[in-house]
């Protein structure tokens, strides 16, 4: 199990995180909510979300060989909150969105679904495979080959 990513995807983390600042001044400065449109009626846990990536970030720059893991953990964060926040909406409206027609799923919300989602889905997928060995190479090599004619 091999802990420490290579240096290309380690940089490509970093700028993911550093770039927070960015989508952190297009949210609450211009009003486009870019990373977690998600949580955009809940303003507690936005800003708890902003404060949670700036903590990963940190913890790159400090602990580089943490970085894999940090971004499996990050992504798995990111997916779970994306999954309740389109289900729960979806599933449960509440009595509000059936009477006025607010607060239902627009395209906003569907697009950062599949960007964002998409994102940290390759993220975790990556992650695994850096971590755990999981993917093409690691299937294919260490086991026996058990040919039909023996």
């Amino acid at each position: 199990m091999s802990a420490e990513p290579k240096s290309a995807p380690r940089r490509v983390l970093q700028v993911y995180y550093a770039a927070t600042i960015v989508f952190l001044m297009l949210d609450y400065g211009a009003g486009l909510n870019v990373r977690i449109a998600g949580l955009q009626g809940l303003p507690q846990l936005k800003a708890g979300y902003y404060v949670v990536i700036f903590a990963c970030f940190g913890l790159m720059l400090w602990r580089p060989a943490w970085s894999t893991a940090i971004g499996v953990i990050e992504s798995l964060a990111t997916m779970v909150t994306l999954i309740f926040s389109v289900a729960l909406r979806s599933l449960f409206p509440a009595e509000q969105v059936l009477e006025t027609g607010s607060g239902l799923l627009g395209v906003p919300e569907l697009v950062n679904f599949v960007i964002v989602g998409s994102i940290a889905w390759y993220g975790w997928h990556r992650g695994l495979a850096q971590l755990f060995g999981h993917g093409r190479q690691a299937r294919t090599t260490g086991r026996p080959r058990i040919r039909p004619d023996s």
